[in-house]
């Protein structure tokens, strides 16, 4: 790892750089270690000029609202980028079409569709990630997803070129696409369609009400562990981990949420290892107890 080229770097732009980070507090699961480097870019100046000095050199991984990560207890040996309030920015155009930045919450483009009356946005008020995260997996519940509402991706490549695609250059499939991963999304623009504010009211509380009754809240988790094997079986991955293994099943204070299967959770101080023994452990029994070969929908740094 190049630090001095790094330290030199830091101390010619503005945006935060910090070395030796700690992440743990940078997750929902409250678990993790430090990295080596920590950038928080302001602007997409400086992210251009990190990237045409450092992105192909150095390992790179993107974090957004840390909802679906798990990160190791060891220090990460390259850089985080997690993209700074500018990248948040979302604003309207006219046909019902809104643009936002991918650092932005998927709940606060809900509530900003709801605002201007736009529909079609209402299951992203579930959905507890960035719109980064939400178009790299393709996220989506209550039978909607990303792809639905998107027109095209701004992104930036690891030279720091900068690129806009349409959504017909791209192939979504459950839970992702075919984008390369060297990409970093800036932002997307989305299609909506005019619809009375009361009815989405309506239906985004019917729908959190729908997710609140089945999922479990307030507690140290990051959501859905696997992806639901949808071409290997009919059955959700849940019904599969409870035919499996027992609910009161734990490694250290690594546990299954006693309010949905496929929900892992933090009781208290578990560690990277603890959690990675359950996930693995959940994925052997599943396999051999059903012949389904699980896939996780949670990202890790390893």
């Amino acid at each position: 790892m190049q630090l001095e080229e790094l330290r030199k770097f830091s101390n010619e732009i503005n945006s935060k750089f910090l070395f030796d980070y700690d992440l743990k507090k940078s997750n929902w699961f409250n678990i993790g270690g430090k990295t080596k480097v920590y950038f928080k870019p302001d602007n997409l100046s400086d992210l251009v000029l990190f990237l045409r000095k450092f992105g192909t050199k150095e390992k790179i991984f993107v974090l957004g609202a840390g909802s679906n990560t798990l990160i190791n207890d060891n220090t990460f040996e390259g850089v985080v980028i997690k993209l700074g309030k500018n990248f948040s920015n979302i604003s309207i155009l006219p046909n019902d079409i809104i643009i936002a930045g991918s650092a932005c919450l998927d709940k606060k483009l809900s509530d900003f569709a709801l605002e201007n009356e736009v529909g079609g946005f209402e299951f992203l008020a579930c959905i507890p990630g960035t719109i980064g995260g939400g178009l790299k997996m393709n996220a989506g519940c209550f039978d909607r997803e990303f792809k639905d509402i998107l027109l095209s991706i701004q992104a930036i490549d690891r030279e720091g070129r900068v690129l806009t695609i349409p959504v017909s250059k791209i192939m979504f499939e459950y839970r992702g696409n075919d984008l390369p991963d060297n990409l970093i999304f800036l932002s997307a623009s989305f299609k909506g369609h005019n619809k009375d504010k009361v009815k989405i009211k309506n239906e985004v509380k019917e729908l959190k009400n729908k997710k609140d009754s089945s999922q479990p809240t307030k507690i140290k988790t990051s959501g859905s562990t696997f992806k639901n094997p949808i071409n290997q079986s009919d059955k959700k991955v849940w019904e599969l981990i409870k035919e499996s293994v027992p609910q009161d099943l734990s490694f250290g204070d690594a546990c299954i949420s006693d309010k949905h299967y496929n929900f892992f959770a933090n009781k208290n101080n578990a560690s990277f290892n603890d959690m990675i023994k359950l996930i693995n452990f959940v994925e052997e029994q599943v396999k051999k107890k059903t012949g389904v070969v699980l896939e996780k929908e949670i990202k890790i740094l390893e």
